[in-house]
């Protein structure tokens, strides 16, 4: 554990000793951020934040390849490889979106490239949880990894749309899936769960050192560099972890159900991906691009029952902290009470979600609501 605490630091410092640079860099490049009808912010805002992200990244798996404990993640193997060209591939893509602008087809063309890369080279999906454990042929085990990272990497751009909530989200996710893989990696062995654990402790770093930047009222944006590269990112360790681990060798004991590894990822990003869903599901049913932005995401709708910017980001951190972490309570408690935790949780959510007083409702109408693009 201890060293995978030393790269969640330098993961969260780096990033956050970087991103005032990077900021500084955005402005001058103009890779900003402007006031549109549809945004939040009132002034135009540095993006390119992601690009510190990426610095902490890299100082973090440089460290891990330093310590002993953690040379297994980097021996006999291309998987690290892999990660950092599907990284390179997206970062470039989120850099030129960033300052010039892309159309959805282009993204979308280099979020297939990017995930392609790392499929071809390793990280990819080699089975499925049907009749037992279905090992696909390698054609549509890189199809459907192609798949499952591209929707990630959409679903994580797409709740991109108020300050911290992408990297509060995304570091809630990654510190519930760190939990399960570092019981894996570590109590029980499973050594091909070792990049997962470190990707996923390092996106907790990451995060945590870009929110002090980012959390309420944003000084910088991560733009699609950081939220394409955040979402690729937790594909990656889901995928290396849930879609490689053989689900018969993880039943019994205090585990869960030999499903877990494959329900665990979806409760990680159940926010974002349900926000995804119902993103595509309104624009297709209104004849509109699925990928063209609108003002009614989740975080949107908790703007127009009267919640404030920060209450609606923490909102969201509940949320997701409450499925990702009873899917990670299976693991270690029976399931009544996984359960009975879920529906307290739910219960105190609920609660919190009740429209603020008028009064409050009052004071933040005025607030224009939409994404960032």
């Amino acid at each position: 554990m201890r060293e995978y605490l030393l790269c969640l630091l330098a993961a969260a410092a780096v990033t956050y000793l970087l991103t005032p640079p990077v900021r500084a860099l955005a402005i001058r490049i103009n890779a900003m951020a402007e006031v549109r009808d549809r945004d939040v912010h009132a002034e135009p805002t540095p993006r390119l934040g992601g690009l510190a992200m990426v610095g902490g990244l890299l100082a973090g798996i440089l460290l891990a390849s330093k310590l002993p404990m953690m040379r297994a993640v980097f021996d006999g193997g291309n998987t690290a490889i892999a990660l950092l060209s599907g990284v390179a591939i997206i970062v470039a893509l989120g850099v030129i979106d960033d300052k010039w602008g892309l159309d959805a087809p282009t993204k979308l063309a280099g979020q297939v490239l990017a995930a392609g890369v790392m499929a071809f080279q390793g990280i990819a999906i080699i089975w499925l949880p049907i009749g037992g454990t279905f090992v696909l042929d390698p054609i549509t085990s890189v199809l459907f990894t192609v798949i499952i990272v591209v929707v990630s990497i959409n679903a994580i751009n797409f709740v991109d749309g108020l300050d911290g909530l992408a990297a509060g989200i995304v570091a809630v996710a990654a510190g519930a899936f760190f939990a399960y893989s570092y019981l894996l990696s570590v109590e029980l062995g499973f050594e091909r769960a070792t990049l997962a654990t470190l990707v996923s402790v390092l996106l907790v770093g990451m995060c945590l050192g870009f929110l002090p930047h980012n959390f309420f009222p944003a000084r910088v944006f991560m733009g699609d560099t950081g939220a394409m590269t955040l979402g690729l990112l937790l594909a990656a360790s889901t995928i290396t972890l849930s879609g490689q681990v053989d689900p018969s060798a993880v039943a019994g004991g205090t585990l869960l159900p030999t499903l877990l590894p494959v329900l665990l990822p979806i409760a990680v990003l159940a926010v974002p991906l349900v926000d995804l869903l119902m993103a595509v599901i309104r624009r297709t049913r209104a004849g509109r691009n699925p990928f063209a932005p609108d003002k009614q995401h989740l975080h949107h709708r908790l703007l127009e029952m009267g919640h404030s910017q920060v209450r609606a980001v923490l909102l969201m951190y509940a949320w997701t902290g409450l499925i990702a972490g009873t899917a990670v309570l299976l693991a270690f408690v029976p399931l009544v009470y996984a359960a009975g935790g879920f529906l307290v949780g739910l219960g105190l959510l609920l609660l919190a979600v009740r429209p603020p007083r008028r009064g409050i409702a009052a004071a933040v109408r005025p607030l224009r609501t939409g994404t960032r693009g």
